[in-house]
């Protein structure tokens, strides 16, 4: 169980690496957006249909559902890497979490926890910082817009794939992808081939960041808790923009640093906190 364990975490550390570079390599792509994000959707997809063959077959109102919120997702996030700092576009997608705290009672029923208020209110205070960033750089107010547009876009998705079965899950990514390679044939048409080291940029961008990464993703799941996942999964907006100031050059002004650490402050506190305070199982013995 305890080499399990490990493997579980050393698979979730991996997943949170490889989806962290995606920022530095969309940089790296000369291609617009749309076309990185045929590439990137074709061979996730081509990797999803080769592992799970006609299990991607399995598809409800849910499955659908949450691929109209992973398209956007994906075409917001990849768009806004491109129109502003690496920083802001993860930033900001990582607030869903807070989103989905404010949603849960009304989609999933849940209870809304004090803790879960005063996280969404210091996300919220995080993202406010990035106002300040538009007045430093007031051409990337456009990415900043979109990246925003895709943390509701993923907290629909954290929450249309709670809600459904596991059975399903992975029918929602492989259709999210599909919608996404149609979607951008237009701009694949008109633009130009990629160059030999763009093209193994793209494929490492579709096999290796998004199709492995959710593959080694899943199978940490089965032997780690969730607490350790959530806070595992962290790892990827914090190197996000590492990867990018090493490879690329690009620095996140400090209005950006201060708001994501407020943000991924207080969805890690909140994580810690609703452990800690988790009732605590007791054993009755038999006198």
């Amino acid at each position: 169980m305890l080499e399990s364990r490990k493997k579980g975490i050393l698979a979730t550390i991996i997943a949170a690496l490889l989806w962290s570079t995606a920022g530095l390599f969309i940089k790296l792509v000369t291609l617009d957006a749309f076309t990185i994000l045929f590439y990137r959707s074709f061979f996730a997809g081509l990797l999803f249909l080769i592992i799970y063959k006609t299990k991607l077959l399995k598809i409800n109102k849910l499955t659908i559902i949450g691929a109209l919120f992973y398209a956007p997702l994906v075409i917001c996030f990849v768009t806004s890497t491109k129109l502003t700092s690496a920083a802001n576009a993860i930033f900001l997608q990582y607030a869903a979490p807070a989103y989905v705290l404010l949603l849960e009672p009304l989609v999933l029923k849940t209870k809304l926890r004090p803790i879960n208020v005063i996280t969404v209110i210091l996300c919220l205070l995080g993202m406010s910082l990035f106002l300040f960033d538009q007045f430093e750089r007031p051409d990337s107010m456009l990415g900043t817009g979109l990246a925003v547009f895709a943390g509701f876009m993923l907290a629909g998705l954290m929450l249309t794939q709670r809600k459904n079965t596991a059975d399903y899950q992975v029918s929602t990514l492989f259709l999210g992808n599909l919608i996404v390679v149609i979607a951008t044939i237009p701009w694949l048409i008109t633009s130009p081939l990629p160059s030999i080291n763009e093209w193994w940029i793209l494929m490492f961008l579709g096999f290796v960041q998004l199709g492995f990464g959710f593959l080694l993703f899943t199978y940490g799941q089965r032997y780690i808790t969730a607490i350790e996942s959530s806070l595992l999964a962290m790892l990827e907006p914090l190197l996000n923009p590492i990867w990018v100031v090493i490879g690329y050059g690009e620095i996140p002004t400090k209005w950006a640093i201060m708001g994501g650490i407020v943000i991924l402050g207080s969805l890690i506190f909140r994580i810690v906190w609703m452990e800690m305070t988790k009732p605590k199982k007791t054993i009755l013995q038999n006198n």
